[in-house]
C-alpha cells in the first residue's frame, strides 16, 4: 500500500499532496473491491462517496468537527481514513470492524447508524450542544437522496434551516435529480458559489452596504431580492431555501478540489447549509456502475465477473415467487415495499405486476398506512419488510393496521438472526412488541413449505392484521422422514412424553435435532412446534402442561416474547412441573455468522443439548 498502511489519523490524509489524492482514491477503490468480495457487505454506495469522504478529511478535523454518516453503510472510505485500514480486512467478520459507523470502535464515529434518515437530527442535536457549550467546530450530516424518501430527514430539515446553527448538510445525490439544474451557466455558478473567496466577498460587500447612512440596509435587502430573483431563474428550485439553508451547489461529487472549495465555503457561513453534490453509485467498478442496486448490499462475489459466489433458494425468493403465484389468480393482492423490492423478493412482481406493485421509498410508516388505504378500499395488502425496519412503523401498526380492523399482510423478512449485518439490523423484536399489540395474528413458519401454507392462511382465513415471518437465508434441514403438520401447532415425537421442546420457526430443525439425540439416550422427549404463535392456541398449552419439564428455546428476545407468554399460559392452565426459557437475554446481538449466533445463544441443536442435560443433571 502507498498510503493506507500509513494513514493513522486523518492529520495524515491533510499531509498528502494535492496532486497525489486521485491515486489515494484509486487505491481505497481497490481496497473496498477486494475486502467486500471476501467479506460481503456494502459496495456500490461506498465506492460512490470515496473522494467526498477525502475532501472531509482535508477540510474538516474529525472528531472535534463532527461527521454524522447517514445509515453508515456508506463509511467504509471514512473508515480508512482514520487509522482503521490494519483491521479493515476483519470487516462484518466477527469480533471484527462493524459493516457500519460504530462509537466503540473509533472517536471518529459520533454514532451507531444502521437504519436511514437519521443524521440531520442527529446532527442538529450535536450542532445544538456545541453551541451551548461555546464549541465552534462544524458539525456535518451526510445523507443520500434515497435517505431523503424518508419523513424524519424532512422533518429535521424543517427544524434545523429555522435553527440558526452552524451545521452542513451534504446531499449526496447519486440517482434522483433534486434541482433541474441546467446549462453552462447553471454550473458555473454553482462552482462559482462554492468557493470561499465567493463568502469572503458577500460578506464584506454587505458589510460596506449597510453602514451608507439612510440607504444601508434597505438597499442590502433589495439586492437580495434581486440576486434571489435571478437565481431562482437559473436554478428553478428554492426548497432549501425556503426551509431556511444556504444552498450550495450542485457539485462534481468526484472532484476532491471542486469538493474541498465547497466544504471550505460551507465552512464559513454561520448558518445551516445544504451542499448538494452529485455521484455515480458503483464509481470505479464497472458491474456495480451498471448495477448500483444489485452491489448496494452484496455477500461474497468474483471481483472479476461481479457474480455472486453464493446462491440458491431462500425464504425471500421463496416468498416473492409464491406471491407471484397467488397475484396471477388473484387482483386483489398488491405488494408493498419500503425501498427494499429486491431484498425481499419483489423484483419479479415489480416486473410482471407493475399496477399492483408500490416501492414508497424508506418510509415504512407511511407504508403501513398506505396499506391500511389500499385495505379500505378492497385490497389484499401485502407489506414486504424487514423484522428491524418494521420498528420504525410500531404506531402505525397499533393505530393504523390492529385499531381500524382492516384486513393485512406482513411478510417480516430477515426476523431472527441476521449474522454479519450488524447489531441494528438483528430481527429479535418483532415477536416482543407484536406479541403486546392487541387483534394481530402472527406466523412463524419453519420451512419453505410452511411459509407458503402461512401465507394462505393469512391472506385468506385470517381478518385484521396479520404478520408471517422468517428468517433470511434457507430453510434448515430436516429428518427425511419428517412429515410436518402446519396446523396452528404440531408434534414431532410422542406428545406424552415426559421432557418436551417448544419452539417455532427457524430453529425447529434445530429442535427435532436434539429431541432425536435424547430418545437415543433413553430420554423420552417431543417437539412442539408453534406454527402460529399470536395469539397462542390454548390447546397447544394443555396438551404440554402433561410433561414434566418444559424447555422453551426462542429465537428472538427474551423480554415479552413468545416463550414468556407460554411460560404465563402453562401456570394459568396448572402446569405444576419445571419450564427452562432459553432466548436472546436483554442486550443487543453483535455482528457474527448466524451459526455462531445460534451457538453462542445455545439455539442450535448442541446448545439445546447442554441446556436441556445441564438441567436434567442439575
Amino acid at each position: 500500500m502507498q498510503y493506507l498502511d500509513k494513514i493513522e489519523s486523518p492529520a495524515d490524509v491533510k499531509a498528502i499532496p494535492e496532486q497525489e489524492l486521485d491515486a489515494l482514491a484509486e487505491e481505497v477503490r481497490a481496497v473496498l473491491m477486494d475486502t467486500v468480495s471476501q467479506n460481503g457487505g456494502h459496495l456500490a454506495s461506498n465506492l460512490g462517496v470515496v473522494e467526498l469522504s477525502i475532501a472531509l478529511h482535508r477540510v474538516f478535523d474529525s472528531p472535534k468537527d463532527t461527521i454524522v454518516w447517514d445509515v453508515g453503510h456508506q463509511v467504509y472510505t471514512h473508515k480508512l481514513l482514520t487509522g482503521r485500514y490494519k483491521d479493515f480486512s476483519t470487516i462484518r467478520k466477527e469480533g471484527g470492524l462493524s459493516g457500519f459507523s460504530c462509537p466503540r470502535e473509533s472517536a471518529h464515529d459520533p454514532f451507531y447508524s444502521g437504519h436511514s434518515s437519521t443524521s440531520i437530527s442527529a446532527a442538529l442535536g450535536v450542532a445544538t450542544a456545541k453551541e451551548l457549550a461555546g464549541d465552534k467546530h462544524t458539525t456535518v450530516a451526510v445523507i443520500g437522496d434515497g435517505a431523503l424518501t424518508g419523513g424524519l430527514a424532512y422533518e429535521a430539515l424543517n427544524n434545523a434551516g429555522r435553527s440558526g446553527k452552524r451545521l452542513i448538510v451534504i446531499l449526496n445525490d447519486n440517482e434522483m435529480s433534486i434541482s433541474k439544474n441546467v446549462g453552462s451557466v447553471a454550473r458555473y455558478l454553482a462552482v462559482l458559489r462554492s468557493k470561499p473567496g465567493y463568502f469572503r466577498m458577500k460578506a464584506r460587500t454587505e458589510k460596506v452596504i449597510n453602514k451608507i447612512p439612510f440607504f444601508g440596509k434597505n438597499l442590502s435587502a433589495q439586492i437580495f431580492k434581486l440576486k434571489t430573483r435571478i437565481k431562482n431563474a437559473i436554478y428553478k428550485s428554492t426548497f432549501f431555501e425556503d426551509l431556511g439553508f444556504r444552498y450550495m451547489g450542485p457539485i462534481d461529487g468526484h472532484n476532491i478540489a471542486q469538493l474541498s472549495e465547497a466544504l471550505e465555503g460551507a465552512k464559513m457561513v454561520n448558518a445551516p447549509v445544504l451542499l448538494h453534490i452529485n455521484t455515480i453509485k458503483g464509481k470505479g467498478y464497472n458491474f456495480a456502475e451498471k448495477a448500483p442496486s444489485e452491489f448496494h448490499g452484496i455477500s461474497k462475489f468474483n471481483v472479476d465477473t461481479g457474480e455472486p459466489l453464493m446462491s440458491g433458494a431462500n425464504f425471500s425468493a421463496v416468498f416473492g415467487d409464491f406471491l407471484c403465484e397467488i397475484a396471477a389468480k388473484d387482483k386483489r393482492i398488491c405488494a408493498i415495499t419500503a425501498a427494499m423490492s429486491l431484498g425481499t423478493g419483489l423484483e419479479d412482481f415489480r416486473k410482471i405486476y407493475p399496477t399492483r406493485f408500490f416501492d414508497v421509498g424508506i418510509a415504512e410508516e407511511h407504508a403501513i398506512t398506505f396499506s391500511s388505504g389500499l385495505a379500505r378500499g378492497g385490497m389484499i395488502p401485502i407489506f414486504a419488510v424487514y423484522s428491524s425496519f418494521l420498528q420504525r412503523g410500531f404506531d402505525q401498526l397499533v393505530h393504523d393496521g390492529a385499531l381500524q380492523g382492516l384486513h393485512m399482510v406482513l411478510a417480516i423478512d430477515r426476523a431472527g438472526f441476521v449474522g454479519e449485518d450488524g447489531v441494528s439490523h438483528q430481527g429479535i423484536l418483532d415477536t416482543a412488541f407484536l406479541n403486546g399489540i392487541p387483534n394481530i395474528t402472527v406466523y412463524a413458519p419453519a420451512t419453505y413449505k410452511g411459509l407458503k401454507h402461512a401465507f394462505i392462511q393469512g391472506i385468506y382465513h385470517e381478518n385484521g392484521l396479520v404478520a408471517v415471518r422468517y428468517p433470511r437465508g434457507s430453510e434448515m434441514d430436516l429428518p427425511p422422514e419428517t412429515e410436518e403438520d402446519f396446523s396452528d401447532y404440531s408434534w414431532y415425537g410422542d406428545k406424552t412424553a415426559s421432557q418436551i421442546i417448544v419452539t417455532y420457526g427457524r430453529v425447529f430443525a434445530a429442535a427435532v435435532s436434539a429431541c432425536d439425540s435424547l430418545n437415543a439416550q433413553g430420554q423420552t422427549t417431543a417437539v412442539l412446534k408453534l406454527n402460529r404463535i399470536i395469539p397462542m392456541h390454548t390447546e397447544a398449552v394443555k396438551e404440554a402442561c402433561s410433561a414434566s419439564r418444559i424447555f422453551f428455546f426462542e429465537e428472538g428476545i427474551r423480554a415479552g416474547g413468545i416463550g414468556e407468554r407460554f411460560g404465563e399460559l402453562l401456570l394459568e392452565n396448572g402446569f405444576r412441573g419445571e419450564y427452562t426459557l432459553t432466548a436472546v437475554p436483554d442486550e443487543f446481538v453483535i455482528h457474527a455468522s448466524v451459526a455462531s449466533q445460534l451457538k453462542r445463544y445455545k439455539l442450535d441443536s448442541d446448545g439445546m443439548l447442554t441446556v436441556i442435560t445441564e438441567k436434567n443433571n442439575g
